[in-house]
């Protein structure tokens, strides 16, 4: 069944590292060099430069284009968003890369999720592809080896020509079977030399959980070249101060510790890092993105010359229809008051 019993129908809340995360101030705050590969330095990817020319895809836009009532990506793209991340691509058993790991939706017999990325690419617009999710089975479980694991992603790079690709590694798969999903990613990158490459990595209090630390860690020792950080920075629970403070908060922590794991200084961690948000309702009752928090955060990115800014997701850019029940953070609407597109159009704002 498509993954979508989480309320959002994206993930269900990282609450266990939340809970967990005052325990893990020091650590995480002062970061490791990454384990036997203390020399490691950012000749490991892409030079910050890079990051920064990389201006074809500053605010993608999460899209789950079958799943949470869908609008039409002709609207999306009329809305003035034509960089999207397509999700989720899973396994629908076998190492079968499938739309929401359905196996009535495989990727080698798609045809309606082709059209919407040939829509946007003659829109002028670019797509990427996320793999995971919180939940369902990634490929990255499923596949037998490497050399699998590999060959299912670039099916699915095939078939829609893409040059970016999103790991959203979570739940069971977070810090999971590293040494194959490590190896297919570095196999990928050399055979797509152009392919760009996203690790999306669940947000604490504090920034980076252990887990996402190990992730980068194993990345770097394996040879994988990561373009971009994408930070979940939202579902760490507000405790106290305002949710743009505590958004930025969680930002700087990630940007201490990427430094520390990559040997760099500030500006390049920020040039490789992405801001994703939520709009509206969180899974965590305690958090609220309104549109002028959307606004805050822009200006925070501007300030910072970030990757990108993202937000999950596009399926619930709209108001939610009052005659109807629904989830506290309903998969395709965002629980305030607000008009069709209003987040969206924040985040177009965003040229890097």
């Amino acid at each position: 069944m498509p993954p979508t019993s989480s309320p959002a129908g994206h993930r269900k809340p990282f609450r266990a590292v939340a809970v967990a995360a005052a325990a893990l101030v020091a650590a995480t705050v002062t970061g490791l060099a990454p384990s036997g590969a203390a020399a490691a330095s950012p000749a490991t990817v892409r030079p910050a430069s890079a990051a920064v020319a990389d201006s074809g895809f500053h605010h993608p836009a999460y899209y789950m284009p079958l799943d949470n009532s869908p609008q039409p990506v002709s609207d999306i793209v009329a809305a003035g968003e034509n960089q999207l991340l397509l999700a989720f691509v899973l396994d629908s058993g076998g190492c079968t890369p499938a739309w929401d790991g359905d196996s009535a939706h495989t990727v080698a017999s798609d045809t309606t999720v082709l059209a919407d990325v040939q829509a946007v690419k003659a829109a002028g617009g670019e797509v990427g592809v996320s793999f995971g999710g919180y939940n369902g089975a990634e490929l990255g479980a499923g596949c037998s080896s490497a050399g699998a694991l590999a060959a299912a992603y670039q099916k699915v790079i095939d078939k829609y020509g893409l040059s970016r690709i999103d790991l959203d590694w979570e739940g069971d798969d977070l810090d999971a079977n590293m040494a194959v999903r490590w190896a297919a990613i570095k196999t990928l990158e050399q055979d797509n030399p152009d392919l760009k490459v996203t690790l999306t990595i669940p947000m604490t209090t504090v920034g980076l959980p252990d887990s996402g630390k190990d992730e980068i860690r194993q990345a770097i020792s394996a040879g994988a070249r990561l373009d971009t950080v994408n930070i979940m920075d939202f579902d760490f629970g507000l405790a106290s101060g305002t949710q743009t403070d505590a958004a930025e908060q969680v930002a700087e922590a990630v940007n201490t510790q990427l430094q520390s794991l990559y040997g760099w200084d500030s500006a390049t961690a920020w040039a490789h890092t992405s801001l994703q948000l939520m709009n509206g309702h969180t899974d965590q009752p305690s958090e609220l993105y309104t549109q002028d928090t959307f606004r805050d955060l822009l200006a925070f990115a501007r300030g910072k010359h970030l990757a990108a800014l993202s937000y999950w997701d596009v399926n619930r850019d709209r108001a939610c229809d009052p005659a109807v029940p629904h989830n506290w953070a309903d998969g395709a609407c965002s629980s305030v008051t607000q008009q069709p597109w209003e987040f969206t159009k924040i985040i177009t704002g965003y040229q890097g």
